[in-house]
């Protein structure tokens, strides 16, 4: 059964955000509370994040949508293991892609990669298991750190989302992630916590006005 989460005003993450930043306080005053499920299906999640690598989040989700009809409606490791290099590639799905796939899907059956055991690793553990398969590199490992794994302080700089919520809410340019440390260190150790609530202003349409603090 996958586990929801509500974040609010009464949460003690939520609380030190926003007496550690004003302007993340004003952010979340906007978006008001969050709720979310975390992703159970490990494999899946993981294989949707390699697809949907350098497309736009609708470009992705339809070549996922054919895999996933291509899997009869699920995608396991044993689904993935029953189809050719071609049968992938049908979908939309890159060469190299399907490489980086079907490399995941091998190190799953062999026992390489174990999620359970992934889950009783440190952040950093995770981030280096992870990379340590070729087509995973640290968005990849973040985003599984942040939306499965479910890990607090997780910094997703790299991402595009998250870079362009911090431009607006900072505004600035510089999203380096010298800079974006420096200016984010406050968030410790709730830096994912922040970061969902950057995704979610984003996806409410905020930041296409500017962003006033006192306004």
């Amino acid at each position: 059964m996958s586990d929801t989460i509500t974040l609010n005003n009464d949460s003690p993450s939520v609380q030190y955000l926003c007496s550690k930043d004003k302007r993340l306080k004003k952010v979340i005053s906007m978006v008001g509370s969050i709720t979310y499920t975390i992703h159970t299906n490990d494999y899946a999640f993981l294989v949707h994040e390699i697809i949907e690598q350098m497309l736009s989040i609708k470009a992705g989700q339809k070549i996922y949508s054919r895999l996933e009809s291509l899997c009869g409606g699920q995608i396991t490791p044993t689904a993935i293991a029953t189809l050719s290099d071609a049968e992938i590639r049908e979908t939309g799905t890159s060469n190299a892609k399907v490489t980086y796939i079907q490399n995941m899907t091998n190190a799953v059956i062999t026992g390489e990669l174990n999620f359970e055991v992934l889950k009783t690793m440190s952040d950093e553990e995770v981030r280096k298991k992870l990379t340590s398969l070729r087509g995973i590199g640290d968005w990849t490992a973040k985003m599984h750190l942040i939306f499965v794994l479910d890990r607090p302080d997780i910094l997703p700089f790299e991402d595009g989302a998250f870079q362009q919520s911090y431009r607006w809410l900072y505004k600035t340019n510089d999203c380096s992630p010298i800079a974006v440390k420096k200016k984010c260190a406050k968030w410790k150790p709730y830096s994912s916590i922040a970061a969902r609530y950057l995704y979610r202003v984003l996806d409410l349409g905020y930041t296409k006005n500017e962003f006033h603090l006192f306004k």
